[in-house]
């Protein structure tokens, strides 16, 4: 039996290195389909990214409100632990002349020092040039050494469609350089960084921690997005990965170069998705798409284009507007003093206004005044009809304004500052007028939520 066994496995042995020898080189005349080319083109402009850094530790936010330090006896300037922390990404090379690589921002966040590590494992070191946390794109230069003459091509992502084949490159788990393919599985997706801005290419190209920031790309080679995000409930690769669009990563990576930041600008609305009910309630048809204009700022750019609350964003410069969101990240994108052609229903009729967008400042002046940490906000009085001792409505933040890096989102409702209650504006404005710092108490939802301000 033993014999056989062995005769047997030489004789599958020898037909495997049969059927491998005579495997045909091409097909009707045809090499065989590869991935090979595209990879060697890209694999040079793809890096890895080592970062060192610190952040500090959290701490009960009472610990901000001076009778409590007092009482516990922390010193008043004493400042809060700081601890040590290792990370790694990815990042693609866009102008190997000038030193630039793109990626994402919460790959470089916190860094004190950036490694980057070329395919042919050299080393260099590099510095932040600039990073946006609402799209989670960050440039970094380097500042020694040169890097290797490839660099990628950026393709027009609204040319991307479903079903496209396309290459992830990065560095998973520390593994440099892996390859994966797949297909573009949808289009638009939104929901993964509601703060953000956001308008991901789904993929079910494998893509696990450390793919950060690399690159995916067509089968011409050319920059699609930049990895971003995955869906797992293991925290690896479940088939559904997430990439930020060439487009939106060319438009904030030549900001932060020319700037250091991302001077975004607004239209100066709140806004809603169309459903049923509103297409309903306004009489739609049923196949409208666009953006609700809920509110309309004074003094903004949309209230200066004619824009009134009850029209509906149809289409940006020619482009149809699908949702909210959709406006919200083509009027992100925009730099301040762009002008721009807004196609509306007003009261049911089509119509096309124009609008300059404006800064964001414009229209956080009166929060401003309140107190700089707050600007980017717009607040209302909460009657005590509708709550308790009233309170103060957040009617609207600005992305990437001092309020919203404080915490405060639209609908929260502040009823405190420290141990004091607050009803209304103007109790609001004399509890916080010509303080350093404070807590904030607010109703977010059904919870309870308490922010420091310094």
């Amino acid at each position: 039996m033993k014999q056989f066994l062995g005769v047997a496995t030489l004789s599958l042995l020898g037909f495997a290195a049969n059927a491998a020898s005579t495997l045909p080189a091409q097909i009707d005349g045809q090499p065989m389909p590869s991935l090979a080319p595209i990879v060697q083109r890209v694999a040079p402009t793809v890096v890895n990214i080592g970062v060192k850094g610190t952040v500090a530790t959290p701490r009960n936010p009472f610990f901000d409100d001076p009778n409590f330090r007092r009482f516990f006896g922390v010193p008043p300037d004493a400042q809060p632990r700081e601890r040590e922390f290792r990370s790694a990404g990815s990042g693609v090379i866009v102008n190997a002349k000038e030193g630039y690589i793109v990626t994402n921002a919460h790959v470089v966040e916190n860094a004190k020092e950036i490694t980057i590590t070329l395919v042919d494992d050299r080393e260099l070191h590099a510095d932040v040039v600039g990073a946006d946390k609402g799209s989670d794109v960050a440039v970094i230069k380097i500042k020694d050494g040169k890097l290797p003459a490839a660099e990628i091509r950026l393709a027009d992502s609204t040319q991307v469609q479903v079903g496209d084949y396309v290459v992830a490159v990065g560095n998973p788990f520390g593994l440099q350089h892996t390859v994966t393919a797949g297909i573009v599985s949808a289009l638009g997706r939104t929901g993964i960084n509601p703060e953000g801005y956001e308008s991901f290419i789904q993929t079910d190209a494998a893509i696990n921690p450390g793919n950060s920031g690399g690159a995916l790309v067509n089968l011409r080679g050319e920059l699609v997005g930049i990895n971003s995000a995955i869906l797992s409930e293991s925290g690896g690769n479940m088939g559904i990965g997430f990439a930020i669009p060439s487009n939106m990563v060319k438009a904030v990576m030549d900001q932060l170069i020319e700037f250091g930041e991302v001077k975004r600008g607004v239209l100066g609305v709140t806004i809603l998705s169309l459903d049923g009910d509103y297409r309903k309630s306004l009489g739609l048809a049923e196949d409208v798409q666009g953006a609700l204009v809920s509110q309309v700022m004074p003094g903004s750019a949309a209230e200066k284009a004619g824009i009134v609350a009850g029209d509906v964003i149809t289409a940006v410069d020619g482009k149809p507007v699908k949702g909210a969101g959709e406006l919200r990240n083509t009027i992100g994108m925009a730099r301040v003093g762009d002008r721009v052609s807004l196609g509306l229903l007003h009261e049911g009729k089509p119509r096309t206004v124009t609008a300059v967008i404006g800064k964001q400042n414009e229209l956080a002046a009166e929060a401003g005044d309140l107190h700089p940490a707050l600007a980017g906000a717009d607040f209302a009085d909460v009657p005590p009809e509708e709550l308790s001792g009233g309170g103060v409505q957040i009617r609207s933040v600005a992305p990437g304004s001092p309020a919203a890096s404080v915490g405060l989102r639209a609908n929260d409702v502040i009823i405190g500052i420290d141990r004091t209650r607050v009803g209304n504006v103007n109790q609001f404005a004399e509890a916080v007028k010509e303080r350093d710092s404070f807590l904030i108490t607010l109703r977010r939802g059904n919870q309870t939520v308490i922010l420091p301000v310094r």
